[in-house]
């Protein structure tokens, strides 16, 4: 291999070494006291900067250089992760853009976790002696929603040089599913193998909020390979995935309006737990029915009460309206009509229902009647048409009546006529006797 060869290969080593190896800096802001959960207010907040990179053994950035005059040198800190999920795209933006990602960094306490599915991570309930130092916990939220990660990190006591130790990840931060379809919610892990206590084990937890109320969906103890009996049924996970690969993604079997609400991914390891938060939405659009159907044959003045239908939807929002096309291809609204409550069925989903009062003649004769639904699933629309008498063509199943009609009435003229032209012979032939 000639020396330019390998100078070339060996300058692509370097540059795909140093692109892998560190990443933007991330703005955050760092929040004194702990306050686990997210992203919830603080009275006392500063601002930081987390200078990234994804190997170990190669040197920081300057840490200074990017920093702004307003952020204290004690709020700059130099972070090491191995998995490189502080570089992702979403958590970058471009120079220059107003759009910044969220982030928040805390002062984390290695603890015992209390759930019984993940007691056995602790059962000697012992403090390893690498636990003294000083720990913190970041979350962190992307642009346009496409990751929400949470770190716990460890830094030599008296440092500014945290490592990650765990990282929790979703990409399905909000997530839509039709009713009775399958659904999968994103939860990643990542585990420093550096880390003393990494083979120590794990334990996963889905835990379903809404509305201030709460339930365990399913908690699994991977040390001791077994799930928690409070789960809930059709709820489980690629156990095989979880294992290999940290895949502690949910997968709800069969969708019901009552999945519906915030799922919350907590993963355990010995005295440390991050989590992240996924919210599902069951959209199912709304079938449409129109009573009577067809419309019957109006006459004139004549005032026909129609119905229309809406079941089977969800969520609650939903908008009924009316719409009148004539002959001329012209739409008009007609407005919402009488619109009831909505009603729950047993499976969770609504109805409703809209009635109007209909006077053929003020519309210009038949046309199509249109019932429209509006509804955060997709828009649907039922039709049904009508003919008014003198204004437009019969059907052809009137047309059909109005010549049965026309021929029983030939049937009633011909026989009088023959009456009258018999007993018309009748009388001459007796005149004719009479003479």
């Amino acid at each position: 291999m000639s020396f330019c060869a390998v100078y070339t290969l060996v300058a692509m080593s370097c540059f795909i070494h140093g692109c892998c190896s560190s990443c933007p800096v991330l703005e955050c802001w760092f929040l004194p006291e702990n306050t686990r959960g997210g992203f919830a207010a603080a009275m006392k907040q500063e601002r930081s900067l987390l200078h990234i990179r994804t190997d170990a053994h190669r040197p920081h950035r300057e840490p200074l250089e990017q920093a702004s005059s307003d952020i204290h040198p004690e709020n700059v800190y130099l972070i090491t992760d191995l998995s490189g999920s502080l570089c992702h795209p979403s958590l970058h933006p471009p120079r220059g853009s107003l759009r910044k990602p969220q982030c928040e960094i805390n002062p984390f306490q290695p603890h015992p976790s209390t759930v019984r599915w993940a007691a056995s991570l602790t059962d000697s309930a012992l403090s390893p002696i690498h636990l003294g130092a000083t720990w913190l916990s970041s979350a962190v939220r992307g642009l346009d929603t496409k990751l929400v990660l949470s770190s716990v990190m460890r830094a030599p006591t008296g440092t500014k040089e945290p490592n990650v130790v765990l990282s929790v990840s979703t990409k399905t931060i909000s997530v839509q599913s039709r009713l009775r379809e399958p659904v999968v919610l994103d939860c990643q892990f990542w585990v420093d193998s550096l880390w003393p206590l990494s083979d120590s084990g794990f334990a996963v937890e889905w835990r379903y909020q809404f509305r201030g109320s709460g339930r365990l969906v399913l908690a699994y103890d991977g040390k001791s390979d077994r799930l928690a009996d409070a789960g809930e049924e059709g709820a489980t996970m690629d156990f095989q995935s979880l294992h290999e690969k940290g895949n502690a993604s949910l997968i709800l079997q069969e969708a019901q309006v009552r999945h519906s609400g915030m799922y919350i991914c907590t993963v355990y390891l010995p005295y440390l737990q991050a989590q992240v938060a996924v919210e599902l939405e069951i959209v199912e659009p709304p079938s449409l029915s129109i009573y009577p159907s067809p419309l019957p044959l109006t006459v004139p003045g004549q005032v026909i009460t129609v119905q229309c239908e809406a079941s089977g939807y969800a969520p609650l929002s939903l908008e009924l309206s009316w719409e009148f096309r004539g002959a001329d291809g012209n739409a008009r609204s007609l407005g919402s009509g009488g619109v009831t409550g909505h009603r729950q069925a047993g499976d969770g989903t609504y109805s409703q229902s809209t009635r109007l009062e209909l006077d053929p003649t003020n519309l210009g004769g038949g046309g199509e009647l249109s019932c429209i639904a509006a509804h955060p699933g997709g828009s649907r629309r039922a039709g049904v048409t009508f003919n008014l008498m003198g204004f437009s063509a019969p059907s052809m199943e009137d047309s059909m009546a109005m010549v049965g009609v026309a021929l029983l009435l030939y049937g009633f003229l011909k026989l009088a006529f023959w009456n009258c032209t018999s007993s018309g012979s009748d009388g001459v032939k007796q005149q004719k006797k009479e003479k």
